[in-house]
């Protein structure tokens, strides 16, 4: 008996020694191949999109392309894949991307049950509603008996039930799978509201012929600190994914810019700005990157809030103020480790 249970237990011990093999080293895929494999939505205007050209754009997809810049030196150096509620954790845990950068909410299960690490927040958001001003109504509390747009396999639908249960009201639900069957459906009047997170209601109103004929409800009903993830079982890949997203945020911090990041490199007397830039200590190596890592993410397509400003901001379509996603010296949750 024993004998035929050591082989066993030790084939199981190789098995699961072999998915962690497989599952580590992903830095040193992304450099054999030359690109790195990023998961977006499948179209959210400022968060992820293409543009006339065809070319990818957005909050989310600025974040790969600093990933990029910090491994390979070329923040163009990204394959997109456009994922839905329900394909993004497969694409992720099959290991089709190396990172999904996808407006998806940090919970409990899926960094514990779906085995993802989250790099960190990189957009404080909350659920809320959406409505035709015509419908007449002012609160989400006056719903109840209304048709929901709702994106399935997402926090926004258990939440949605959530906040009716709660507040002992009725819904039918309208289930699709992308924004733009939520906004066509929306738009068609084959549901009354729509629901997702409240920066999703901004971009996808801005997109309207008409955008002042809907209004957004008061009501945020839950936290969705979005970001971007990654597989366990690769500590090196995770650290470059958070480590990238808090030199972003360190950067607008400290005011560097990607217009300035290379005159900060040589001559600010700031030890924290020398070490993120690569000019002091050899910090980068402790990931497996070059010690300027930092300098080339920022350059690639500026700081936090160069980023945010560009793609989401007040002077956007999509007409967002900082908020929550200010920085902590500002009065918002912004903020990153020190880099020591």
């Amino acid at each position: 008996m024993v004998k035929k249970i050591l082989p066993v237990a030790l084939g199981a011990a190789l098995g699961v020694a072999g998915i962690a093999g497989a599952q580590a080293g992903t830095l040193d895929d992304v450099k054999a191949r030359g690109e790195l494999h990023c998961a977006v939505s499948t179209g959210l205007a400022g968060f992820s999109y293409t543009d006339a050209d065809g070319e990818y754009q957005g909050f989310d997809v600025d974040y790969c392309r600093a990933l990029a810049a910090a491994v390979l030196g070329d923040g163009s150096k990204v394959k997109f894949t456009p994922t839905t509620g329900k394909t993004r954790f497969t694409a992720l845990a099959s290991g089709e991307v190396d990172v999904l950068s996808r407006n998806t909410t940090w919970t409990f299960s899926r960094d514990a049950d779906l085995k993802f690490t989250f790099a960190g927040v990189a957009y404080y958001d909350g659920q809320g509603f959406m409505v035709p001003k015509a419908l007449g109504v002012e609160s989400a509390l006056q719903l109840d008996g209304a048709t929901v747009c709702i994106q399935t396999g997402t926090t926004t639908e258990l939440n949605l039930a959530d906040f009716f249960r709660a507040n002992n009201m009725s819904y039918e639900p309208v289930p699709i799978e992308t924004n733009t069957e939520a906004r066509q459906n929306y738009l068609a009047e084959a549901c009354d509201v729509y629901t997702t997170d409240a920066s999703g209601l901004a971009a996808s109103r801005a997109t309207f012929e008409n955008p002042d004929d809907h209004i957004v409800l008061p009501e945020i009903i839950s936290k969705e600190p979005l970001g971007p993830l990654v597989r366990h079982g690769d500590e090196q890949w995770s650290d470059i994914a958070r480590w990238v997203l808090n030199a972003l945020v360190i950067a607008e911090e400290k005011g560097i810019t990607a217009a300035n990041a290379d005159d900060m490199a040589a001559n600010s007397k700031d030890p924290e700005v020398l070490r993120l830039l690569g000019t002091s200590g050899e910090l980068g190596a402790m990931i497996g990157l070059d010690k300027d890592y930092a300098l080339k993410a920022i350059k690639a397509g500026g700081n936090y809030g160069e980023i945010f400003e560009r793609n989401l901001g007040e002077n956007t379509k999509i007409g967002l103020a900082r908020g929550l996603n200010a920085q902590w010296t500002q009065g918002g949750l912004l903020y990153a480790q020190p880099y020591r």
